[in-house]
C-alpha cells in the first residue's frame, strides 16, 4: 500500500530549485534512508511532505489522501505525518511530561488522564520516565531528542519523517537516539529519514533516496545503493564515503594523526576494528618504519584507502617515485614478516606498493 506518493513535485525558492518534478511512491512498512551532498533538497522534500513548505507545483497524496489540494484539511493530514527535528522544538518552560502531553490535549483533543497515559507510555519507550518531571535545559542533546521522539509517537502518526536527527548531537549522544530510530523500524513503523550517517542508514533503511541534481537520482535496496549504485553521480559519491586519501611528508608526518585519520575512515566505511588494527599496523611498520625514514626530508607519498564489500575489505595502495620493487629487502625479519603477514595481498613495483586485506 502507498502511504505517501509525490506526484511531479517542485519546489522553487529565489535563488535556488532544491526539488524538480520530483514523483515517487513510499509504501506502508518502508524505511527510507534520505542520503546525498549537501544542499540536494533532503530537508526540503520532508517538508514538502507534510506542507511545512509547501510545494511549488505538484500534488502530496498521504494515505490517499491530498494534503497539496485547495480545499485539503491540512492540520488534519500533517497529524499522519510526525516530525522530528535537528534542533528538538521542546517547550523549555514546560517539563517532559508536560512537552509530550499538551500537544495531545490541544490538537488530539485528549484528556489530560488520558495524554498522561499515553506521554507516559511513550517516554518509557524511549527510555525517558524518570526525567517526567525534568525541564529541557536540564537535560542532555540526546535525552531532549528522545523526548522529542516520545512527543512525536503520542500523536499516533502513520509515518515519521526525521531531518537529521542526530547532527546536533554530541558524537557521545548519537548513539542512544540511533538504538531508538532502530527500534521502531524494527517494529515496521513507516519512517523517512534524512541522515548523514552512512553506516546508521545502511542498518536502519529498507530503502535509499540518493538526492541529486534537483530530486530523487537514484532510489535502491541498501545494498544496490552502497555496493552497486548504477548511476554515475552515486558511485562518485559512495566512492568518497569509501575512500580516504592522505599525504603523508618525511620529517613531518605524524603517525597519531595518521591513525585518526584512518579510525575515522574505518569507521565510517563499516570496517571492523580488528580489520582497522590490521591496516594500522602495516602503515606503520611499512611506511612509518621504513619508507618514510628512507626518504629525504619534505619528500611525499601518497596513500590511499578503499574499502568495499560494506568494508569486509581493505585495499592500500601507496604512491611515490621513491618506491623499489625490492622494498621488503632492506626491512628487519621481525617487521618484514608483519607486513606480508597482515595483508591476504602485497604486490610492489617501481613507485607503487598495494595491499589488500
Amino acid at each position: 500500500m502507498s502511504m505517501i506518493e509525490l506526484r511531479h513535485v517542485t519546489k522553487k525558492f529565489e535563488n535556488a530549485l532544491p526539488l524538480n518534478d520530483v514523483s515517487v511512491s513510499i509504501n506502508e512498512g518502508d524505511v527510507i534512508a534520505v542520503i546525498g551532498p549537501s544542499g540536494t533538497g533532503k530537508s526540503t522534500l520532508l517538508r514538502c511532505i507534510n506542507m511545512l513548505t509547501p510545494p511549488t507545483s505538484g500534488q502530496v497524496f498521504i494515505g490517499g489522501e491530498e494534503i497539496t489540494a485547495k480545499d485539503a484539511d491540512v492540520e488534519r493530514l500533517r497529524r499522519k505525518c510526525g516530525m522530528v527535528f535537528q534542533q528538538f522544538n521542546l517547550f523549555g518552560h514546560l517539563t517532559v511530561l508536560e512537552n509530550v502531553c499538551e500537544p495531545q490535549i490541544h490538537i488530539l483533543k485528549r484528556t489530560p488522564q488520558e495524554a498522561c497515559d499515553v506521554a507516559m507510555k511513550y517516554l518509557r519507550k524511549v527510555g525517558m520516565a524518570k526525567k517526567i518531571y525534568n525541564y529541557p535545559d536540564e537535560l542532555s542533546g540526546g535525552q531532549m531528542q528522545r523526548v522529542a521522539i516520545a512527543r512525536t509517537l503520542a500523536n499516533d502518526p502513520e509515518v515519521i519523517l526525521f531531518d537529521e536527527p542526530t547532527s546536533a548531537l554530541d558524537p557521545s549522544m548519537v548513539a542512544e537516539v540511533e538504538c531508538i530510530i532502530k527500534q521502531l523500524a524494527d517494529e515496521g513503523r513507516t519512517m523517512m529519514i534524512v541522515t548523514h550517517g552512512m553506516d546508521f542508514a545502511k542498518h536502519v533503511a529498507n530503502r535509499v533516496f540518493y538526492m541529486d541534481q534537483g530530486g530523487i537520482y537514484e532510489d535502491g535496496t541498501v545494498e544496490q545503493i552502497f555496493e552497486h549504485p548504477q548511476k554515475e553521480r552515486t558511485r562518485r559519491f559512495i566512492k568518497q564515503l569509501n575512500s580516504l586519501t592522505l599525504t603523508l611528508e618525511a620529517g613531518s608526518a605524524d603517525f597519531v594523526s595518521t591513525v585518526s585519520d584512518l579510525m575515522g575512515f574505518c569507521e565510517k566505511s563499516m570496517v571492523s576494528r580488528r580489520q582497522a588494527n590490521r591496516v594500522g599496523l602495516f602503515m606503520e611498520e611499512l611506511l612509518f618504519n621504513t619508507v618514510l625514514p628512507q626518504m629525504a626530508p619534505g619528500e611525499k607519498l601518497a596513500v590511499e584507502l578503499e574499502s568495499t564489500k560494506n568494508g569486509e575489505e581493505v585495499t592500500v595502495t601507496v604512491t611515490a617515485g621513491e618506491l623499489k620493487k625490492d622494498i621488503l629487502d632492506g626491512m628487519d625479519p621481525i617487521s618484514r614478516d608483519l607486513v606480508t603477514h597482515t595483508a591476504k595481498i602485497f604486490t610492489a613495483e617501481d613507485g607503487k606498493i598495494e595491499a589488500g586485506f
